[in-house]
């Protein structure tokens, strides 16, 4: 009995090791094709974000520099509006200083 034993089991052994190993042939295929999907869509991803790099960097450079322009327009315009500021101010006070000169000129006329 050992012996029939022995000669049906080894091919059923035989037959499991073969599924077994078709199993993790297609397993390994099924993991390399995953792993090659997987490449080709982050080289395409890494391809997209190298144009939309390459195409973003001249619209960044020209807001860059016309903001730095916008920035250097409104510090001289500030600059300009302080400078003009003391002369405003010493013109009124000129022109007050005149006016009074002129009341107490005439005042001092009409009480001669």
């Amino acid at each position: 009995m050992n012996t029939i034993e022995s000669t049906t089991t080894k091919p059923l052994a035989q037959k499991t090791q073969e599924l077994a190993d078709s199993a993790a042939a297609s397993a390994q295929s099924a993991i390399r094709s995953t792993q090659r999907a997987a490449d080709s869509a982050l080289e395409r991803m890494s391809d997209k974000v190298d144009e939309v790099r390459s195409q973003a960097t001249p619209i960044l450079n020209k807001v860059t520099s016309q903001a730095e322009a916008a920035a250097r327009r409104g510090m001289e315009a500030v600059r300009d509006t302080s400078q003009q500021l003391p002369i405003k101010a010493m013109l009124i006070a000129a022109a007050t200083g005149a006016l009074l000169m002129g009341i107490i000129t005439l005042l001092s006329r009409s009480r001669d």
